[in-house]
């Protein structure tokens, strides 16, 4: 029988409320067609919302499972949207080798993590990740020290993206450091997050987090994910940029403060 915890309980072996098979298929799809949208609108920031909305109802562990099959499709899909890909991948190829080493390591290293910390670290992520969305909070930086920045930059993404998934903040703080346009941004942020996300899959594979069911929910959720893309891909060109990126970064703000009060008041 196909069972995952359900958010709420401090561990598995605390006896939590089981979710099935279709409940999990109904949660999983609705977080995921948001946060396609979100995606389609502003380049990233899939794996946070969709996991913001999973804990919810779902444990930490299997929120970020079911988001790595969509978080390689759907980036796999905006590079070859994206185009230039030799290009991207010689100019980002010290962040991509840093990240995939910092995720790796980090995976494993925090593979016996709580989730009352996972929900916290989540929520931090998340608040990280609407600070530095709003303009003017990174300075540029000479073109010289660009390499420092993207190791830099690479292990903090890579530490961040191995325990949670969602690596948004510090790849968004590196390229606003370069002040690129909004084409680099997307060619940038879906090589860069599908590289991270493929160590990651792998890892959770190794130390049994993504089981063969919950495999095949995550790969179904493609179906949202593109779906949802291809809907802010229309609200992009449609409505108010700025205005709709506000009103988002603040339902963010309500979601991870919300994290971090289930971590501290978890149960």
């Amino acid at each position: 029988m196909f069972q995952v915890t359900c958010a709420g309980a401090p561990d598995a072996t605390a006896g939590p409320a089981p979710l099935d098979y279709i409940t999990t298929l109904f949660v999983a799809s609705a977080a995921f067609l948001f946060a396609g949208a979100v995606k389609g609108l502003a380049g990233i920031g899939m794996p946070t919302a969709a996991i913001a909305l999973m804990t919810l109802l779902l444990d930490p562990r299997t929120a970020i499972a079911l988001v790595l099959f969509p978080m390689i499709g759907s980036n796999a899909w905006q590079v070859y949207r994206a185009g230039e890909l030799a290009r991207t991948m010689r100019r980002y190829a010290v962040f991509a080798a840093v990240l995939l080493a910092g995720v790796t390591a980090t995976a494993f290293a925090t593979q016996d993590t709580g989730d009352r910390a996972l929900l916290a670290i989540l929520g931090l992520v998340i608040l990280f990740f609407v600070a530095v969305s709003w303009r003017g909070l990174v300075p540029p930086l000479a073109a010289r020290f660009d390499r420092a920045a993207q190791v830099g930059f690479g292990l903090l993404a890579g530490v961040v993206g191995g325990m949670t998934a969602g690596w948004g903040a510090p790849l968004a703080m590196y390229l606003a450091t370069k002040q690129v346009d909004k084409d680099e941004f997307v060619r940038a942020t879906g090589f860069l997050i599908f590289v991270g996300s493929l160590p990651l899959c792998l890892a959770y594979i190794q130390m049994g987090f993504m089981t063969g069911p919950l495999a095949g929910v995550s790969a179904a959720m493609l179906i949202p994910t593109l779906i949802g893309f291809s809907m802010g891909e229309v609200f992009r060109k449609r409505l108010s940029g700025i205005a709709f990126r506000n009103a988002l970064l603040i339902v963010f703000v309500f979601m991870g403060l919300n994290l971090i009060r289930r971590a501290i008041w978890y149960g």
